[in-house]
């Protein structure tokens, strides 16, 4: 949604433009019926006398044109000194609102925490970002074409405009704090330059890049990246999967997301269920009864997964569990625990 300020000042500068219009109209047409001119005299006599350029008429005036025309440089005074004056004003206040607009982002920027990083904002990035949204996770987007941001800052999305290859713009978005950068820019070398960056800033930062090239994959695991993803590889498998298994790989493409923010999959702490100070089992957790959700999966405090655990799996502080439910149910698991 635009600014209600500056949609204000456009629907004023509309009117004046209707305004002027109109006492063009009128004055055309008056020195066609009060003073006998023919049409691009008009046109020329009713232009000169708007403006008060001051030229010779073109035949001398009658009484009746000369009152005419008197009305029309009154009116022609106020019209236009008032689209001169909003026209002044609507410039003057984008400008203001621009400002204020960027460092309202700027502060808002500077109060996240364990945030993500969204390293340009072409088809990966986009996508990346929609996931995120839906998940209501926070994050901010690096961009170096400023048009590009023009264009979806209407979206309630927060931009750093610069190179995200330099340390002082990660610095801007907020690097040192942040949870989570994800490297999605077009060229392997740009990102393995963020990935070195980022890496050098935040040693703790998980660093999710994108590679073109699978030569370039080992490239930036070593320079710092924990994930490194291809997606023409991916596609590959995915179009190849669909021949294969096509019901699966269906049913698998609707977990997650189905629509904008209907969420049927969910990663969960065990400290948001419950106090991990009293280990409890999966079975004694019961989230089958409490929310309708089945845990799928399981992630111990080593990082090892386990597909479709045992009922006795005890959830240890510092593990996480993978939950699946129809959006509802999700829903109902986020409100029951405070999972936000």
């Amino acid at each position: 949604m635009g600014n209600p300020l500056l949609k204000l000042f456009r629907s004023k500068i509309y009117t004046a433009l209707i305004m002027l219009v109109i006492l063009m109209f009128i004055g055309v047409l008056g020195y066609i019926f009060i003073s006998g001119y023919a049409l691009v005299d008009a046109i020329y006599m009713t232009v000169i006398t708007i403006t008060t350029v001051g030229f010779a008429e073109v035949n001398p005036l009658d009484t009746q044109s000369k009152i005419f025309t008197i009305f029309l440089i009154l009116a022609s005074v106020v019209i236009v000194g008032y689209a001169i004056s909003i026209i002044t004003e609507y410039i003057l206040s984008k400008n203001n609102f621009e400002d204020i607009k960027q460092r309202k982002m700027q502060k808002r920027i500077e109060n996240m925490s364990d945030h993500i990083i969204i390293c340009g904002y072409g088809r990966n990035g986009k996508q990346a970002a929609k996931k995120l949204q839906a998940y209501n996770k926070p994050f901010v987007i690096i961009e170096r074409d400023k048009e590009i941001i023009e264009r979806f800052q209407e979206d309630d999305l927060s931009f750093v405009h610069g190179n995200a290859n330099e340390d002082d713009t990660l610095l801007e978005a907020g690097v040192k704090r942040a949870k989570t950068l994800i490297s999605a820019l077009p060229e392997d070398a740009d990102n393995l330059f963020v990935v070195l960056s980022a890496r050098q800033l935040n040693s703790e930062l998980k660093i999710i890049s994108r590679a073109s090239q699978e030569t370039s994959y080992n490239k930036l695991k070593l320079a710092g990246a924990n994930n490194v993803i291809l997606p023409d590889r991916i596609g590959g498998d995915h179009m190849a999967s669909l021949v294969v298994i096509p019901d699966l790989i269906e049913f698998i493409d609707n977990l997650g997301i189905v629509g904008e923010r209907n969420i049927n999959i969910e990663e969960v702490k065990v400290e948001q269920l419950y106090d991990a100070s009293t280990t409890k089992t999966i079975r004694e957790l019961d989230l089958r009864k409490k929310t309708g959700c089945t845990v799928i999966g399981f992630k111990d405090g080593k990082g090892d997964y386990t597909v479709n655990p045992e009922a006795d799996t005890k959830l240890i502080s510092g593990s996480k569990i993978v939950v699946l439910g129809r959006p509802e149910q999700i829903q109902k698991l986020n409100s029951e625990f405070n999972i936000g």
